[in-house]
């Protein structure tokens, strides 16, 4: 089977339903679409958006973190401020992963890096199936007890808000 590579400029003009993303030339697949990945992300965009109403709160939203070569689409990503364009060219405060049972772990956490590289302050990964949430530091996944908590702004997301009707 070949790949067909694709210019950053095609895969920016071009809308896919469920959104892909972009990595050096090929257009990846997202897997999302079931229950419970849907109800979580329901859930931490409502506790957010409640508990914190200056944030931005962006689902599905395409993040440029490698200018020219990569394009990732985090569940979800939180600014402090609006940044006014329809691709993000700097790092969010906060990038959320929502992990669907088809995901591979590698490449789950090749995503990650990603995101730490290009200078994302807090990456979290949420697993439904386990009822479990990470912290994504150094090169490596922290498991957090009680809630996900960023540094240095203060924004706290308690897993009992993430993890309700699951």
């Amino acid at each position: 089977m070949s790949t067909v590579l694709v210019s950053i400029e095609e895969y920016l003009n071009t809308s896919y339903s469920p959104d892909r993303e972009y990595v050096d030339g090929v257009i990846v697949e997202r897997h999302l679409g079931e229950r419970p990945h849907s109800l979580l992300r329901k859930n931490i965009l409502i506790s957010l958006q409640t508990r914190y109403p200056h944030l931005f709160v962006w689902p599905e939203q395409r993040v440029c973190t490698v200018p020219g070569r990569r394009s990732r689409v985090p569940d979800i990503c939180i600014t402090l401020q609006d940044p006014g364009i329809d691709v993000f060219e700097a790092p969010p405060f906060i990038t959320i992963e929502i992990l669907s049972r088809r995901d591979e772990m590698s490449d789950v956490l090749e995503k990650l890096e990603e995101y730490t590289r290009f200078g994302v302050a807090n990456a979290w990964l949420i697993d439904p199936r386990r009822r479990k949430a990470f912290v994504f530091q150094g090169r490596g996944l922290q498991e957090v007890e009680e809630a996900l908590e960023t540094v240095p702004e203060q924004i706290r997301l308690p897993l009992e808000d993430v993890f309700r009707g699951l």
